[in-house]
C-alpha cells in the first residue's frame, strides 16, 4: 500500500493556509522592530526584546508536534485541529499587537502572537510528510514556499499600500502609525480565512493507514524497544551531563555579571545553557527512578537519537537562521542609519527608510514565490543539497551587498540585494524539509518536525544574545555590521549543506 500522488490543486489546498500564516509572520518581522523603537526601545536593546519569538517556538513546536502525532479527530483529523486553534488565537493577537501603548506590553504581545502562530505552523510541515509520497514532497514544500512568498509579499507591502491610499504613516512620539495598525488588522483576518480553507478542503490518512505506510516505507530511522536497565543507565548519563551543563551556564552568567557585559548574553547562558542542563537533570532523575513512560522523557530521548540526516541538517539550519534573524532585527536600523543617516524615529527620512525595508522584505518574498517551483527542477538535474548550497551562497552575497550601498535607489536597495536573499529564502523553506522528511518515521513526523525547529530557534536565541554585544563592542553600535556577519553565516551554511547525506528521490508530477 502506497500513498496516492496528489494533484496540483490538492497540494494547493493543503498548503493554502501558509498564505495566512506567513502574512502574520511577515507583519511581525517587518514591523515589530519599528513598533519597539516607536515605543522607546534603544537599537542595542531590540535583540533582547525579540527573544520572545524564538523562545516561544523552542517550547511550543515540539510539544505541539508530539501531541499532534497522537491526535485523531473523526472530522478534523490529526493536524487540522491545531491549524484551527492556532489560527483563532493568532488572529486575535494580530488585532491587539499594534494597539500596544507601552514597550513591555508590546514585548508580551509578541510572545503571545508568536506562540499562537507556532501552534498553527508546526503541524503544516508534518502535514506534507503525512499526505505526500516521498517523490512529491519537494513539490509539497515548494508549494508552501510559494504561499509563504506571496503572503509575506502582500503583508510587507500593506503599510505602503495603505499610505498610498491616505492612511497616516506617521504619528506622535510613542504612537504606532495607523498604516501599521490597519495592516495588522488585515493580516489577522487573512490568517484565519486562509487556514480555514486548508482545514475544510483537505483530508488526512487515518492512524491505521499511516501505520501501513510506515511499515512499507524505507527509513533510516529504526526504533528498538529498550529495557528498563537502559533507561536507568541513560538517566545517570543525563544527570551527569545536566549538572556539568548547568554549572557551565551558571559560571558563564557569573562572568557576564562580574565584568558587566551586555545583559543580552544572559539569554545564552541562562536561557539556553542553564535551561538545557535543567532539562537533562529532570530527564535523568525520572529515568534513574524508573519513571520513564511519560511524554517529557520521550521527547528528550528522541532528541538524543535523531536520525543522521537531521543531525547533519541541524548545522545548515543553525547558520541559515542565524543569518535570517540578523536580517530581520537589524535591517531597519541598518538602512535608516547606514544609508539614510538618521536615528530619529519621528523624521521623514527614518520612516521613508523603514518603509523601504518593507519594500525589501516584500521583494525577497515575491522572488521566493517566483523561484519556488524552479528549485525542484534544479534538484532533479543536480541534487537537493547542491540546490540548497547555491541558493544560500547567493543569499549570503545579497545580504552583504547592503554594506556597499550609498544611494538608496529603488533598484540598488529594494531589488538587487533581495534577489539572492529571495532565492535563499525559497530554498530554506523547502529543501531542508524535503531532505528531512524521507528520513523520519511516520509515527513521529510531527514531533521531529517540531524538534527540527530547535535548529531554527537556537540560532535566533544565539543571535539575540550575541549580536547586540558584537555590534556595540566591536562595531561602534553600527547595525550594518550585523548584516555582514549574517551574510557570512549564510554562505557557511551553504558550504555545510554539501555534506548532508541526502537520498534524493526522483520528483514526479
Amino acid at each position: 500500500m502506497e500513498k496516492r500522488k496528489l494533484s496540483f490543486w490538492q497540494i494547493w489546498n493543503m498548503s493554502f493556509g501558509f498564505l495566512g500564516i506567513q502574512m502574520g509572520f511577515a507583519l511581525q518581522n517587518a514591523n515589530v522592530s519599528r513598533i519597539f523603537q516607536t515605543l522607546g526601545a534603544e537599537v542595542e536593546d531590540i535583540p533582547i526584546l525579540w527573544v520572545a519569538a524564538p523562545l516561544t517556538g523552542l517550547i511550543v513546536q515540539p510539544i505541539i508536534g508530539y501531541f499532534s502525532d497522537r491526535t485523531w479527530h473523526p472530522k478534523l483529523g490529526r493536524r487540522r485541529p491545531y491549524f484551527l486553534v492556532g489560527a483563532i488565537l493568532a488572529s486575535l493577537a494580530l488585532f491587539i499587537m499594534p494597539n500596544s501603548s507601552v514597550l513591555w506590553f508590546a514585548a508580551g504581545m509578541l510572545w503571545i502572537m508568536d506562540a499562537s502562530i507556532n501552534v498553527s505552523m508546526e503541524p503544516f510541515r508534518a502535514f506534507v510528510g503525512d499526505n505526500l509520497p516521498d517523490s512529491q514532497r519537494t513539490k509539497g514544500f515548494a508549494m508552501q514556499s510559494f504561499f509563504i512568498g506571496i503572503g509575506a509579499y502582500v503583508a510587507s507591502k500593506l503599510p505602503l499600500v495603505l499610505t498610498y491610499f491616505g492612511v497616516a504613516n506617521t504619528a506622535a512620539e510613542g504612537v504606532i502609525p495607523d498604516s501599521v495598525k490597519y495592516s495588522f488588522y488585515i493580516g489577522g483576518a487573512a490568517f484565519f480565512i486562509a487556514v480555514l480553507w486548508t482545514v475544510l478542503r483537505s483530508k488526512e490518512y487515518s492512524p491505521e493507514e499511516m501505520k501501513v505506510f510506515e511499515e512499507a516505507e524505507e527509513s533510516s530511522y529504526e526504533e528498538i524497544e529498550k529495557p528498563e536497565s537502559w533507561f536507568i543507565s541513560n538517566g545517570k548519563s543525563h544527570l551527569i551531563k545536566g549538572v556539568i551543563t548547568l554549572l557551565i551556564g551558571l559560571l558563564s552568567t557569573y562572568v557576564i555579571n562580574y565584568y558587566a557585559l551586555k545583559k543580552d548574553l544572559y539569554v545564552l547562558t541562562l536561557g539556553l545553557i542553564s535551561l538545557g542542563g535543567i532539562i537533562l537533570i529532570i530527564s535523568g532523575y525520572l529515568q534513574k527512578n524508573k519513571n520513564y513512560r511519560n511524554g517529557f522523557v520521550t521527547i528528550v530521548n528522541d532528541f538524543q537519537f535523531m536520525p543522521k540526516v537531521m543531525k547533519q541538517l541541524a548545522w545548515v539550519q543553525f547558520f541559515s537562521w542565524f543569518s535570517l534573524f540578523s536580517m530581520w532585527i537589524y535591517t531597519t536600523s541598518a538602512v535608516t542609519e547606514h544609508i539614510y543617516k538618521t536615528t530619529d524615529t519621528t523624521s521623514e527620512a527614518f520612516n521613508t527608510g523603514a518603509n523601504q525595508v518593507g519594500e525589501m522584505f516584500a521583494n525577497y518574498n515575491i522572488i521566493a514565490a517566483a523561484v519556488a517551483f524552479l528549485l525542484p527542477l534544479l534538484a532533479k538535474k543536480t541534487s537537493r543539497k547542491f540546490t540548497h548550497f547555491l541558493a544560500l551562497v547567493l543569499g549570503g552575497f545579497g545580504l552583504m551587498s547592503l554594506y556597499f550601498i550609498s544611494e538608496p535607489t529603488t533598484f540598488t536597495i529594494e531589488w538587487l540585494p533581495m534577489i539572492g536573499v529571495g532565492i535563499a529564502w525559497a530554498s530554506i523553506l523547502s529543501v531542508p524539509y524535503a531532505m528531512l522528511s524521507g528520513s523520519l518515521p511516520a509515527s513521529k513526523m510531527g514531533y521531529y518536525m517540531g524538534v527540527f525547529n530547535f535548529f531554527i530557534v537556537i540560532p535566533q536565541l544565539v543571535a539575540a544574545s550575541i549580536l547586540g554585544f558584537l555590534v556595540s563592542t566591536f562595531f561602534d553600535n553600527q547595525p550594518i555590521y550585523a548584516l555582514l556577519i549574517g551574510g557570512i553565516s549564510m554562505i557557511l551554511a551553504g558550504i555545510i549543506s554539501l555534506t548532508v547525506d541526502d537520498k534524493t528521490s526522483n520528483e514526479t508530477n
